[in-house]
């Protein structure tokens, strides 16, 4: 029996709130987290977490190794032809980059802005793009050499991004409420669409054969977006707190991920029919997640929280802090 099988049947016997029947594969460390990347090629999966990167087996879910990476990781990024790999550091604004065969580090590339979240390599133009939540800009590498050959002033916070792999990056804006084009090469921004009446757009994902971006937003929405015009094909509900959008192309399918602890995913009809396939119960927190193109699985990072203290009066609401020893790694089936 392998690993997969094995946390199964122990997920099933034991229970785990929410997420009794699915399989958790527990990894060590503490902290927060954020993106997960899937490679379907290589098979590995990347788990961010505080100040590393976790390295899974796709198949056995076996844990590989770690990438030391720097304070507050968010992504990864892979630029397979160049046999490395690229991790966005929001703390000290840096970019580790690994080799993907042995996961040596090979360097740090500091971004010149602030707060780098979401990370994105786009092989056309063989740039790497770090999106600097704090300086409402995105920085673009040469992804082989490090050097700098511009930034994007994008003006908003930048979340997610996806490329089109012909030269087109798209990226949400979150502070703004949309989702702008910009041209991979020149760096010049193409397209500017307004969400409204959605708002806080977060999670991103491209089906690239029929030109249809898939917009998380805050206001619980899922905006299927045409990639051309930017257009609103459609408005679907969705949970609370949607952190992580993807889009199977082979099951034709959309997935969305939220801190609520619902996964919800749409089956795509027709490029401009979208109906609801189902809600899975994940657990609170599990906002982020990452699909297999393979199998189809999807893989939610998570862990435990301690009871919220009480806010001061007039402070905001104070966040949970992470209950230690309990992060891991939720898996759900197509």
């Amino acid at each position: 029996m392998n690993l997969f099988l094995r946390l199964l049947a122990l997920s099933l016997a034991t229970g785990l709130g929410l997420s009794a029947a699915l399989p958790r594969v527990p990894l060590p460390g503490n902290g927060g987290w954020d993106y997960l990347t899937a490679d379907a090629a290589a098979r590995r999966l990347y788990v961010t977490h505080q100040d590393r990167v976790h390295v899974l087996d796709l198949d056995t879910l076996a844990l590989l190794g770690e990438i030391g990476a720097g304070a507050g990781v968010h992504g990864v990024a892979l630029a397979p032809e160049l046999g490395r790999g690229f991790v966005s550091n929001g703390l000290d604004a840096t970019i580790t980059v690994f080799d993907l065969a042995t996961r040596a580090i090979l360097g740090r590339w500091p971004t010149g802005g602030r707060k780098p979240d979401a990370i994105l390599y786009d092989a056309a133009s063989r740039r790497l793009f770090s999106f600097n939540g704090e300086t409402d800009n995105a920085t673009a590498f040469d992804a082989a050499t490090g050097r700098i050959v511009g930034t994007v002033a994008l003006g908003g916070a930048p979340e997610f991004a996806v490329t089109d792999e012909a030269g087109g990056i798209y990226v949400n804006i979150e502070d703004r409420g949309e989702t702008v084009r910009f041209d991979a090469r020149t760096l010049a921004v193409t397209a500017r669409w307004p969400l409204a009446p959605a708002h806080t757009p977060t999670g991103l994902a491209l089906d690239r054969e029929h030109h249809r971006l898939f917009v998380g937003c805050r206001s619980q929405q899922l905006v299927v977006l045409q990639a051309d015009t930017g257009a609103v094909i459609a408005s679907l509900p969705i949970g609370r707190g949607v952190d992580a959008v993807s889009y199977d192309s082979s099951r034709n399918q959309v997935w969305v991920s939220n801190a609520d602890g619902t996964l919800n995913a749409f089956h795509q009809a027709g490029p401009d029919r979208y109906e609801p396939l189902r809600t899975v119960a994940t657990a609170s927190g599990a906002r982020t997640h990452a699909l297999d193109a393979k199998t189809g699985r999807i893989f939610l990072a998570t862990a435990e929280y301690l009871p919220t203290p009480p806010a001061a009066p007039g402070q905001p609401r104070v966040r949970p802090a992470i209950k230690p020893g309990t992060f891991g790694v939720l898996i759900v089936q197509p």
